[in-house]
C-alpha cells in the first residue's frame, strides 16, 4: 500500500530534522525547498512568472534569481507574500507530482496547504516550535538580522493555522533527541514497519 504523508510547519520549527529521521527509516523524502530551487532555475517558466510579477530587478547580472532581492520584495507585505505563493506554487506542485514514485513518501512542504499538495497526502504532520526558538534557529541558519528573521516569521502562517489543518502536531522546542524519537514513533505509527 502506498502512503504519502505531508510534513509542514513554520520556518525554523525543525521540519528538516524530522525529514532526516524519515530518510534514515527508508522513507522517500521529497523536499519542496529543493524543488523550489529547480522551479526558478535560469530560463525556467517559474522564473519567468516571478519576473512578470516582481520585475527583472530580481535577477543577478548572469540571469540567475537574486534570492535576497526576491525575499526583500516578497516578504515586504502579506499581499506580496501571497502573490509569491500564487505565482510559484503551481510550478513547484508540478515538479513534486513528478517525483511521487514509491510506496512511502514524506512530502516536506512549508506551504503544503497553500499549494493544495495536502490533497495528495493520506495525512499531514505539522512541526511547531516557540517563536523565540525559531528566531534563534533561522538567524543562525540563514545569517539574518533579528528584524529580518522576525519579518520572515511574520510572513508565515500562525501556529493555530497548522494546528487547525494538520492531522498530527509535534513540538520541537528543546532536546533534539526527544523530538527525533517522537517523530520516528509517529512515522512508525503512520507508515508501519521498523
Amino acid at each position: 500500500m502506498s502512503i504519502t504523508v505531508g510534513l509542514t510547519g513554520p520556518t525554523g520549527a525543525g521540519k528538516s530534522a524530522a525529514s532526516a529521521a524519515a530518510l534514515k527509516m527508508g522513507i522517500k523524502v521529497i523536499d519542496c525547498d529543493l524543488i523550489a530551487r529547480d522551479a526558478v532555475k535560469k530560463g525556467s517558466k517559474g522564473l519567468c512568472a516571478l519576473i512578470s510579477v516582481f520585475g527583472d530587478d530580481i535577477l543577478l547580472s548572469d540571469g540567475q534569481l537574486n534570492r535576497a532581492r526576491l525575499a526583500e520584495k516578497a516578504f515586504s507585505s502579506d499581499e506580496n507574500t501571497a502573490l509569491l505563493n500564487k505565482t510559484i506554487l503551481p510550478f513547484i506542485s508540478e515538479l513534486v507530482r513528478q517525483q511521487m514514485d514509491c510506496d512511502k513518501i514524506l512530502l516536506d512542504a512549508p506551504t503544503l496547504f497553500e499549494s493544495g499538495l495536502d490533497s495528495v497526502c493520506d495525512c499531514t504532520i505539522a512541526v511547531l516550535a516557540d517563536e523565540k526558538v525559531r528566531l534563534k534557529r533561522i538567524i543562525a541558519r540563514d545569517n539574518l538580522t533579528l528584524n529580518e528573521a522576525k519579518r520572515r516569521i511574520s510572513a508565515g502562517k500562525s501556529d493555530n493555522f497548522f494546528i487547525k489543518n494538520a492531522d498530527y502536531v509535534i513540538y520541537n522546542n528543546a532536546d533534539g533527541k526527544e523530538f527525533i524519537n517522537e517523530a520516528e514513533a509517529l512515522f512508525k505509527k503512520i507508515f508501519g514497519g521498523r
